[in-house]
């Protein structure tokens, strides 16, 4: 499955977004200029029936256009569950890594009680504003949406940048994800979930890969889009992070390639690497590794019995991330 909104680059960092609430409009100062962006949600509506009206039209934009998400440094997330998991995961940090714009509720809706912070804007909406904002034909299961910035965990390094500080991209490198061209939003989502349920400490997307604020990807990671650090750079700034913490990097690849012979993934090999600082490179679905991921990395491959030439990337990529998690988690 091919993905149209493939992150571009260069995009905006997000931590040189402010945000500050107007006697009539949301307005987010753009970090390249001096101007204004006007959100066209005036401070007295708390309803919106009308799927014409400005602020649902910016909303739609969000969720269909990687390139708008990451211009006004904001994301579209449908759904009660991914949005409680991202408050809750922010309870737990010293420091906010994501602000909520508005909470969008269904009409006559009482406000979840999740929700404790008295100052994130409220705005109930119709059933044919549902359908719109969220492209879905059947709204009734949708109890909430929320315009949320993109996380200041989320790194998106321009490609002319010959530097980079990859000390401030991850709290600790000890294990890094690394996706080569993963292109399949629910792929991409349910990877970066998979990430976080095993205690990885974050991904590193390379150049192809879907952006995880699209929808789909959203929706398949459940809020780890928003909880897991994500770096999308080149193979140079990888590569610069490889070099400063000294990281062995593996890809996985399938046995069944008769230009190359992957070692087995095992519980030995897991033990013998448990203490060293590791990435996991996983391919794209169609073409599988890049040339420089074969170069660069070990091979290894999930034994299988019968003759099936390889599993779904997330699949695979599941195996390998919960086989080669860190220690400390994996005896929680």
């Amino acid at each position: 499955m091919q993905c149209t909104n493939i992150i571009p680059v260069p995009t905006i960092h997000p931590k040189k977004l402010k945000l500050r609430n107007s006697n009539s409009q949301l307005s987010v100062t753009h970090p390249q200029s001096n101007f204004e962006v006007q959100l066209p949600l005036p401070s007295h509506v708390k309803f919106i029936s009308s799927t014409s009206n400005p602020f649902v039209k910016h909303c739609h934009k969000l969720r269909q256009s990687s390139s708008y998400r990451h211009s006004h440094g904001s994301v579209l997330v449908v759904g009660a569950t991914p949005i409680r998991e991202i408050c809750e995961f922010q309870k737990s940090l010293l420091e906010k890594t994501v602000m909520m714009d508005c909470l969008l509720l269904p009409d006559n809706c009482e406000i979840p009680e999740w929700i404790d912070d008295l100052s994130v804007r409220i705005v109930q909406v119709s059933s044919a504003v549902i359908k719109k904002v969220s492209g879905m034909q059947s709204t009734e299961s949708i109890e909430a949406m929320a315009v949320m910035r993109i996380p200041t965990s989320f790194s998106d390094i321009n490609a002319d940048a010959k530097e980079a500080n990859c000390r401030a991209w991850f709290p600790s490198p000890h294990r890094v994800l690394v996706l080569d061209g993963v292109q399949d939003p629910g792929n991409l989502g349910t990877l970066l979930r998979s990430a976080t349920a095993f205690g990885w400490n974050g991904a590193f997307l390379l150049p192809g890969c879907c952006d995880p604020f699209n929808e789909k990807a959203l929706r398949a990671s459940r809020g780890a889009s928003f909880q897991l650090p994500i770096v999308s750079g080149t193979w140079n700034h990888l590569e610069s992070l490889i070099t400063e913490f000294q990281i062995k990097m593996l890809a996985g690849h399938p046995e069944t390639d008769k230009y190359s012979k992957p070692f087995h993934l095992s519980q030995k090999l897991a033990d013998s690497l448990a203490k060293l600082p590791l990435s996991l490179v996983l391919g794209s679905e169609g073409s599988g590794l890049s040339e420089q991921s074969r170069r660069h990395c070990e091979l290894v491959t999930i034994p299988m019995a019968g003759e099936f030439e390889s599993l779904n990337v997330s699949v695979a990529g599941g195996i390998f991330l919960y086989m080669l998690q860190p220690q400390n988690h994996k005896s929680l």
